[in-house]
């Protein structure tokens, strides 16, 4: 998968994105995130903090986190205008 959504089960943030992807018909590989910010090691490595959800997007080598940023990010990068 060329672009990768890190989120957390219950997360409306990640929701969002999540549906996005979908309705963009992105492939995409989810990683599930421990609930606990202390334990969200891997999101950290990636992206320099443990927040979610965050997307790594190697097809423009693009890692970006926040909802809001990230639909911005995906319209403006996948949807046929």
């Amino acid at each position: 998968m060329s672009i990768t959504l890190y989120e957390l089960d219950g997360c409306p943030y990640c929701v969002k994105v999540h549906e996005r992807l979908q309705e963009l018909d992105l492939d995409y590989e989810s990683v599930w995130v421990e609930g606990l910010h202390s334990k969200r090691n891997e999101v950290r490595e990636v992206s320099g903090q443990r927040g979610v959800p965050v997307i790594v997007d190697e097809n423009t080598g693009v890692t970006m986190a926040e909802s809001a940023n990230i639909l911005d990010y995906l319209d403006t990068t996948y949807a046929e205008n």
